[in-house]
């Protein structure tokens, strides 16, 4: 974080904590009223925003599930066992939870909605745009990516006039340059699997948030070396 504290060209801000929360979290201003984030840890996220709540690859090996609120919303990225964790959708998904996600994904989980990079969706009262999440440089043994273009999905959430980029899992890639207008950014550093710090940095010169959260670093667990 100090590095990136040196290098970004915008200011960084860091998850408040509570005594009284047992995870961090910020609250921002809307249009539409207050966005609250809580950062479960690894790639899993929370939004609350009108009265809903709206979670981000929920994973079990970083919250017990069964203690947090349902989900009126489930955005997952892509179907690694780190993002696509059944047990926890299980966990919060009730019979009304709408769920966004990728054709690969679907394989595994019924009953979600389809995105593929460049579809846009309303659902209740903000936007999902779906867009590209990929490695070009970081690539396994057979010279595979570790995820491939096309197949998984960042997520640009709009909430009256605040948008949220949340990355999933990729690198710097050249249609970042297309992002607009980005009030808030999750960008992951996550090695060997996504992007270093220079990575990210590159990545906010493409699209300049206003604010930068680098997240999904470190591994949850010594045993969790495949998950990416």
């Amino acid at each position: 974080m100090r590095r990136l504290l040196g290098i970004l060209p915008l200011a960084v801000m860091i998850l408040s904590a509570s005594a009284q929360e047992a995870f961090q979290f910020d609250v921002f201003k809307t249009s539409a009223g207050d966005l609250k984030i809580t950062f479960i840890g690894h790639g899993s996220l929370m939004f609350t925003f009108g009265g809903k709540v709206i979670h981000v690859d929920p994973f079990t090996r970083v919250s017990d599930y069964t203690t947090l609120p349902k989900a009126d919303l489930l955005l997952i990225t892509h179907e690694h066992r780190d993002h696509l964790d059944l047990k926890a959708i299980e966990q919060i998904r009730t019979e009304s939870t709408r769920i966004v996600l990728t054709e690969t994904c679907a394989k595994q989980l019924a009953g979600g909605e389809v995105m593929a990079n460049g579809d846009v969706k309303k659902v209740d009262e903000v936007t999902i745009e779906a867009v590209p999440a990929y490695n070009l440089v970081h690539k396994r043994e057979n010279g595979q990516p570790f995820h491939a273009k096309g197949s998984g999905n960042g997520y640009v959430i709009t909430f009256g006039n605040l948008r949220v980029y949340v990355a999933g899992d990729t690198e710097n890639f050249p249609e970042m340059k297309d992002l607009k207008n980005i009030d808030v950014a999750f960008l992951p550093m996550n090695l060997p699997y996504t992007m270093t710090p220079e990575m990210v940095a590159d990545a906010v010169r493409m699209f300049h948030p206003k604010i930068l959260y680098p997240y999904h670093y470190g591994q949850p667990t010594p045993a969790s070396s495949s998950i990416c």
